[in-house]
């Protein structure tokens, strides 16, 4: 198969044709994955919660990251492989190099980062070195005890301003893809359309130009809290295959995610 890059989604953004993504953590999951359809994958720090049990994503370390990273390009070989530098992984120049490092060489394409224009060097500074990098705005789950907890951001005037200034700052640096999670569909329509480079939402409606899942969410396995935005596709298919192959098709379609799943 031939390799999914940045390149491919700045055509498939021209040509407005949505493309969904999920987060993998195994070779497994990253190989069905990629036979289904889905040509973006992310290793997420979403793993301290759905994979080792923290209440968080903090205690996530860049080992863990990388390990998992392994496993997945091993499934995946053809998939754009982005990679989440985890909590206190880019706090100094340095720091972010090593960091960055280990993700890449372990089999990401692009690593992702969490933050507005205060981050415009250290993206600005990774892509010099041939680290692509990927922006995540609104709600930012690290700095979850900064926020008060999981909350829906950029919902009053001035912060979606704020919001939209971060991600041009971060797209002027050299980003080549941005996540948008939990913020208003209007908002994240706007900051769609602003960007030449592609926007995947999470919990931003279905403006963006991509989606992404946890994949957890996606099958239904999540214990405690499910997010407003997550839909159950292994209830509607029975079957672990079919619902993946559900989840792309209603991305594509524009149909997922709907009102329900989006905030206003």
């Amino acid at each position: 198969m031939k390799p999914t890059t940045v390149s491919t989604l700045r055509q498939w953004k021209q040509q407005g044709r949505k493309f969904a993504s999920i987060t993998a953590y195994d070779f497994s999951f990253a190989r069905l994955f990629a036979d289904e359809g889905i040509q973006v994958m992310l290793v997420g720090d979403s793993l301290g919660m759905v994979v080792q049990g923290h209440d968080s994503t903090l205690p996530v370390t860049v080992e863990d990251i990388v390990y998992h990273t392994a496993a997945v390009r091993r499934g995946a070989p053809a998939a754009l492989l982005l990679a989440d530098l985890p909590f206190m992984s880019y706090s100094t120049p340095q720091q972010t190099f090593d960091s960055a490092a280990q993700l890449m060489r372990a089999g990401a394409n692009m690593v992702k980062l969490e933050g507005g224009k205060w981050l415009a060097d250290t993206v600005r500074q990774l892509t010099e070195r041939a680290v692509p990098v990927c922006g995540h705005l609104g709600l930012t789950p690290q700095s979850v005890n900064i926020f008060g907890g999981y909350k829906v951001q950029g919902r009053d005037a001035d912060a979606a301003e704020q919001l939209l200034a971060d991600a041009l700052a971060l797209e002027a640096a050299g980003a080549q893809l941005m996540v948008l999670e939990c913020v208003p569909v209007a908002l994240a329509e706007r900051v769609t359309q602003a960007l030449s480079i592609p926007v995947i939402g999470i919990g931003a409606g279905n403006r963006t130009d991509g989606q992404i899942l946890v994949m957890h969410d996606a099958f239904g396995i999540t214990g405690g809290h499910i997010p407003k935005f997550a839909k159950n596709f292994l209830a509607e298919t029975g079957e672990i295959r079919a619902a993946v192959r559900l989840y792309v098709s209603e991305v594509e379609a524009g149909s997922y995610p709907a009102e329900q799943h989006s905030f206003q």
